[in-house]
Formats: structure tokens, C-alpha cells, sequence
């Protein structure tokens, strides 16, 4: 099937998160260092980010490296580091007219990547066509554990009161608070789990799994994805029946 032509372009998911796996395991299987598999899933993404916004998706957040990966070997840690530099093209940016936005603990970065990052948002702060948000040095539980001490604080100050702590109070105090949670969320890389990745906001996401290894991750992948999801029934906590009859309802409007 080919699933470019196959998708509604009327139904593109607003938000669509990624857990790019499987670089290390692609380099592997073709006898090459794990860096060099690094490489390729950084020349993925760049095409991936024209694919989303030729098919109008308003939100891409790549998990690009987690708290817990600066546990890996100081040398990978550092290749990595590295790439991320050379990785980040502003005129793709530009071109597309995409903005560019980082959640994740910007401190533990090395200086010269966090102002590498710094320049590149605030110079693609005013682009609107989609934003690309890098999960870097980031997880849910780091991410969830700063809001609660936060809230604690201002609860602690007299700024607000136990019972004043809503759902949408604690999404506001999340570092994803500028933008709807994910519709889609994809794995690629046979692994069926999400890392500590976007816990809080994907609790009615969309969740697809794929073998693909991330640099082998094509623009046919995405769109089965997205074919996928659109031919799945969402229903917040309901029945299908009430979300068909939601559905009727608001034809006939």
C-alpha cells in the first residue's frame, strides 16, 4: 500500500512525538560504530522535519537524549554532543519557516551546545509553520519532579492553595506547557515502551510501534503512522458509541 497517497490530508495530527531508536543497533548491523548510526538518524530527522511540514503537522518533539543517557560511555556521550552541534541547520529552519524549542535540563550541557541552542531559538522564535521541539537531557520524571518542587514552592510562598493544584495547573508548570499534548506518538526500533518520555502528556496519545530502525526511518513510515492513527477511534474515557454519536452529532451542526 502506499500510504503518501493513502492518508487524509484533512486529518494530520497536530502533534507528533518521536522516540528515534535503533542508530546504535543500524550501525551494528552494517559493522560500523555506533557513532556513524548516530550520524545517520541525525540526516533522518532532517528530512523528516520537511516531510511534517509538507503534510502540515504544527508540532514535532524528537526525545533526542535523556537524562539518563549521560550514563553512556564519556566518548559516546561526547560524539553525540558533538553532532548535536553540527546537526542543527538554521536555514532549514528558515526555509521551512519552522521554529525550534528544547524541553529537557539545559544546565547539564556544555556551554558551547547550550549557546548554540540559545542562538538558534531565539532566531527562529518568530517562524509559524511548525515548531521542532528537541527532548534533550530530558524526562518525564526530572520534568514532573521540577513542577512539583515548584508548585510546592509557591504553595510554601502563599501564592496559591493546595486545592487551587488542577490537571491544568500542573501542565501549565510542565516545560511542555507551550503546546498541545502529542496526538501520535512513535517508536521506532522494535522496543515497545516509552523511556521516561512525555508521561504525563501522552496519557490519551495515540501510541505506534514500528521495527524500523530510526535512520531507516522514511517519509512512508511517517505516513503509515499517520494512516494508523487515523483509522483509530479516539475516546477519551468514553464508549465508541458516544464518540459516534459526538461524531453525528457535530455533522449535523
Amino acid at each position: 500500500m502506499n500510504y503518501v497517497d493513502k492518508i487524509d490530508r484533512n486529518n494530520i495530527p497536530q502533534h507528533i512525538a518521536i522516540i528515534m531508536d535503533g542508530n546504535g543497533r543500524w550501525a551494528q548491523q552494517r559493522g560500523m560504530e555506533r557513532s556513524m548510526g548516530h550520524k545517520a538518524g541525525a540526516e533522518a530527522v532532517h528530512a523528516l522535519v520537511e516531510n511534517c511540514v509538507r503534510l502540515g503537522v504544527k508540532y514535532l518533539t524528537l526525545y533526542t537524549f535523556s537524562t539518563e543517557n549521560w550514563n553512556r560511555p564519556v566518548a559516546e556521550v561526547a560524539a553525540l554532543m558533538s553532532l548535536l552541534m553540527e546537526s542543527i541547520e538554521e536555514h532549514t529552519f528558515m526555509k521551512n519557516n519552522v521554529a525550534f524549542r528544547i524541553i529537557g535540563d539545559m544546565d547539564k550541557l556544555p556551554a558551547e551546545v547550550r549557546e548554540r541552542l540559545e542562538g538558534c531559538i531565539a532566531r527562529t522564535a518568530k517562524n509559524d509553520r511548525m515548531t521542532l521541539v528537541l527532548a534533550l537531557s530530558y524526562s518525564s520524571k526530572w520534568e514532573m519532579t521540577a513542577a512539583i518542587r515548584s508548585l510546592a514552592s509557591k504553595v510554601k510562598a502563599g501564592e496559591i492553595l493546595p486545592e487551587d493544584i488542577t490537571e491544568e495547573v500542573i501542565s501549565n508548570e510542565l516545560s511542555t506547557n507551550f503546546m498541545p499534548d502529542p496526538d501520535l506518538l512513535i517508536r521506532t526500533g522494535r522496543e515497545v515502551r516509552l523511556s521516561n518520555f512525555l508521561l504525563w502528556q501522552a496519557a490519551y496519545s495515540e501510541l505506534y510501534f514500528t521495527e524500523v530502525l530510526w535512520p531507516d526511518f522514511a517519509n512512508e513510515d511517517l505516513c503509515k503512522a499517520v494512516y494508523e492513527f487515523q483509522h483509530r477511534q479516539r475516546r477519551y474515557g468514553l464508549t465508541g458509541e458516544q464518540v459516534t454519536n459526538d461524531d453525528n452529532d457535530d455533522k449535523t451542526i
